[in-house]
């Protein structure tokens, strides 16, 4: 229930960025930096100090030698690794295109 819950937020993802006036791939992934800048310093209202924090903890659990389903269970253990990648790049290209979105309408809230 829970791959087919990523997979179907990897989908929408994946939508979300192919859509025409969205924010492409490289415009996202490029904005991720200054979207954890915003949120560690409370600009960013859309997403709270929590979530960046899971985020965080997703990097980290791919990135561990130690996993909760080890990877010598080939299929299983890679399974879970992946099933984490997919969830934090569904959350993360959401959240950028989100906070794009923020960004461009601050920006003509107040026009310099």
């Amino acid at each position: 229930m829970a791959k087919a819950a990523r997979a179907a937020q990897a989908w929408r993802t994946y939508k979300n960025v192919t859509e025409p006036g969205s924010p492409g791939l490289g415009t996202r992934l490029r904005a991720i930096p200054k979207l954890i800048g915003a949120v560690t310093r409370g600009q960013y209202p859309g997403m709270g100090k929590s979530k960046l924090a899971m985020m965080g903890l997703g990097v980290l659990y791919i990135l561990s030698p130690i996993d909760i389903v080890p990877d010598f269970l080939v299929l299983i253990g890679v399974a879970d690794d992946f099933g984490v990648f997919l969830w934090l790049m569904g959350s993360l290209l959401g959240e950028s295109g989100r906070y794009i979105d923020w960004e461009r309408k601050q920006v003509r809230a107040f026009p310099s």
